[in-house]
């Protein structure tokens, strides 16, 4: 099994594609759903590495694939822009989690 990236950003490519890993950079949401169906079909991606942009396109897509597929797992990474989230999303689970603000 082997990993494959869609991503919407050529940077966060090379740097899978430096570790070994491909994929391909898609911006549209048609493009993305041709990504998608591209990766179901192949037999040998048993995980599915996305920006957490392109999750945001299309949540439905992606959901989908986690809820109803047995394959790949999909694993949901930061870009170069970070996950788009406001603030340090660690420290705001930190101290959600446990009361302690470590800012």
């Amino acid at each position: 099994m082997r990993f494959y990236l869609i991503s919407d950003n050529a940077d966060t490519q090379m740097g899978m594609r430096l570790a070994g890993i491909d994929g391909v950079v898609v911006h549209e949401r048609a493009k993305l759903e041709k990504a998608l169906g591209d990766v179901l079909a192949m037999e040998d991606v048993g995980v599915l590495v996305i920006t957490a942009r392109l999750k945001a396109l299309a949540p439905d897509l992606i959901d989908d694939i986690i809820l109803h597929k047995d394959r790949p797992l999909v694993v949901e990474i930061p870009d170069r822009h970070g996950f788009g989230r406001p603030g340090d999303a660690i420290a705001a689970y930190v101290k959600n989690s446990i009361g302690v603000d470590i800012r």
